[in-house]
């Protein structure tokens, strides 16, 4: 019986390290180095803690996409991955969660939703809200849902999302002790309240988040723009190399 308490125990005290890999940080001098042209930006969030951004610009852009990016790797990672919006003729401003990279702060769900909005308030200072898509892929889709569910911008577009956090949790291992989640990330509350067009791209061979919950996900929104994509045999980490994805992505964004 005190083994099973330890090892509840351990879940609920490390579970950081298990939903956000520990943050993956890397040291404050650190260089980035991409092949197109960006701004590294710091924003001070509550206390003396800090967000590290990166602004990929061009110079005749038609708007800009606000990305948020899953659980895994900081802007070292995701600051080449994103750089492939700038050929639909978007800036990507993309950033670093609370204790990811460069950025500093303790993981917390309430104050994870507020930075993600001071980010896209940062970015309204400069863009008009029918110039802004707001992206989210994985884990960062809920707090794309979020930012959307309270302004107004172009587009809300969804990659691999979860219909709240619960329940990813249970689909990704069904003996998961749910009772000891400290996060809600109540993505199914926040998507009712959304306005702009939304589009969620899913691989129907995701074994990290479900797709059928992810459909699910969408019907609670009755906007009519509202798509649904279904990438056949797209998995969690390959729906950005179907042709139908970048098809529907230049519809999308072109519209």
């Amino acid at each position: 019986m005190s083994i099973i308490v330890l090892v509840f125990l351990i879940i609920y005290f490390f579970q950081e390290r298990f939903i956000f890999k520990n943050g993956e940080r890397i040291h404050g001098n650190y260089l980035y180095n991409f092949l197109n042209s960006f701004e590294e930006i710091f924003i001070k969030i509550d206390g003396n803690s800090i967000i590290n951004a990166l602004h990929f610009k061009l110079k005749k852009p038609k708007g800009i996409i606000l990305f948020c990016h899953g659980n895994s790797g900081n802007l070292q990672k995701w600051g080449n991955r994103v750089s492939y919006f700038l050929d639909y003729n978007y800036e990507v401003f993309v950033f670093d969660y609370r204790n990811y990279g460069k950025s500093t702060g303790n993981f917390n769900e309430a104050k994870m939703y507020n930075d993600a909005l001071l980010m896209y308030n940062h970015i309204k200072k400069s863009y008009k809200e029918d110039t802004i898509v707001v992206y989210g892929f994985s884990l960062g889709s809920t707090f794309a849902t979020r930012i959307a569910s309270i302004n107004n911008p172009k587009e809300l577009i969804l990659e691999a999302p979860f219909f709240n956090f619960k329940k990813a949790v249970q689909y990704y291992s069904k003996f998961a002790p749910i009772f000891l989640l400290k996060y809600k990330f109540r993505t199914d509350l926040d998507i009712v309240k959304v306005t702009s067009p939304i589009t969620i791209f899913h691989g129907n061979k995701d074994q990290i988040t479900s797709f059928k919950d992810a459909k699910t996900l969408l019907e609670l929104n009755t906007l009519k723009e509202n798509i649904f994509i279904q990438i056949d045999g797209g998995t969690h980490h390959n729906i950005r190399e179907n042709k139908l994805y970048e098809l529907k992505l230049q519809e999308i964004l072109e519209r």
